[in-house]
């Protein structure tokens, strides 16, 4: 949602999702200083490295030419040859050099945001043939950001060329004075320097411009806070859906859990927070498992149930609420709570033989066995 339309600042800085998007349509910064410098400091460790070789096999190429027969001279098939040779010589003396300067050309986008190529970006944008864009882009922050480079190149190199020049003007001067070969490796070596100093010289340039290219990118794709809420809701979901979803989602396992209840063996409860329903299976491990469990109202609808169906319900305060904490839906009680659930259930067992007449009336358990570390945080 544009700025305008929900009249908020764009004050949040742009999420992962935003940059992604961004970076997919070839938004990326990008600092022309740096390539520039990059290219010059490739140029200069070409031209170290390769000048000599260079400058030895253009004296040849020289040497050669010069010693054309008259007939070759005044012969145009004999001149196209040797022009061809002289290309193709060319291109193989400065191949290393082309070499080198192009593997910098892809150095300087990747040291800034990476290697990306974007299809959207090469679309052509019918917005930019806006005068009025285009004066908005040479009068904004922009345009003055890139005059205040321009002028700082400006200054910076001329300054430097003024200090080269005075310093080297002598062995400018000495070049025509020397032979051939002497004077090529002399003016290679010279433009090797210039061109050395130059590149030092734009780094402080480089340097002010890529940290300014990263904050305007960034600066570029800032949200409003309405644009985060709505990318939550794309990516997350509604939250209010979802809310829904898992209220319903609850209210169907309430209504399996409570299925559950009429089967139980026992009640345990709290007395009307907690209530926990246990099923002894004899057959299976031999573990109580707790198969519904509630509090508050949950609570009292799994008593109101039991109730129903003549489930014993049996109150002891704490380990109802050992059993709600740690013992999840359709699992195994814990091996601490054995003792204490054993003791209830045998209650409830001797209880159903005393109502048929087999036996007296039993002493309810006191201080059930509940260890202290089921309690905590209780």
């Amino acid at each position: 949602m544009a700025e305008q339309d929900t009249g908020q600042d764009r004050t949040e800085q742009p999420t992962e999702k935003r940059l992604r998007e961004a970076r997919g349509k070839g938004q990326i910064p990008r600092s022309r200083e740096l390539n520039t410098v990059i290219m010059l400091l490739a140029s200069v460790a070409a031209m170290m490295a390769f000048g000599d070789t260079m400058a030895e096999q253009m004296r040849l190429l020289i040497a050669h030419d010069l010693r054309l027969d008259r007939h070759q001279v005044f012969d145009k098939s004999a001149v196209l040859e040797a022009l061809g040779l002289n290309v193709l010589s060319a291109l193989k003396l400065l191949a290393p050099f082309f070499l080198v300067t192009f593997i910098a050309v892809f150095i300087g986008p990747a040291v800034m945001g990476g290697i990306s190529f974007s299809a959207k970006a090469l679309a052509p944008k019918f917005s930019k043939l806006n005068p009025m864009s285009g004066f908005k882009r040479m009068f904004g922050l922009q345009g003055l950001v890139e005059l205040l480079k321009a002028l700082a190149k400006f200054f910076l190199i001329g300054g430097v060329a003024y200090v080269l020049v005075e310093m080297l003007v002598d062995r400018f001067l000495t070049l025509g004075q020397a032979s051939l070969l002497e004077g090529v490796a002399s003016g290679m070596d010279l433009l090797s320097t210039v061109f050395l100093v130059l590149s030092v010289a734009l780094i402080l340039v480089a340097a002010v411009d890529v940290p300014y290219q990263k904050w305007s990118h960034i600066r570029k794709l800032r949200m409003t806070k309405q644009e985060i809420k709505e990318e939550n809701k794309e990516t997350n979901g509604n939250p209010e859906l979802k809310s829904r979803i898992r209220s319903a989602q609850m209210e169907v396992a309430n209504r399996k859990m409570l299925v559950a209840v009429p089967d139980a063996d026992v009640i345990i409860v709290n007395p009307t927070h907690f209530s926990v329903a246990l099923k002894y299976d004899q057959t299976g491990s031999g573990a109580p498992v707790l198969v519904a469990k509630g509090v508050d109202h949950m609570a009292l609808k799994i008593r109101e149930i039991a109730k129903e169906h003549d489930v014993p319900i049996y109150r002891a305060p704490p380990l109802a609420r050992a059993l709600y904490q740690h013992t999840e839906l359709n699992r195994e009680i814990p091996e601490g709570l054995y003792l204490a659930v054993a003791q209830v259930l045998a209650y409830i067992y001797q209880l159903k033989q005393h109502a048929q007449g087999e036996m007296l009336r039993p002493q309810e358990p006191q201080d059930l066995p509940v260890p202290e570390e089921f309690l905590k945080n209780i």
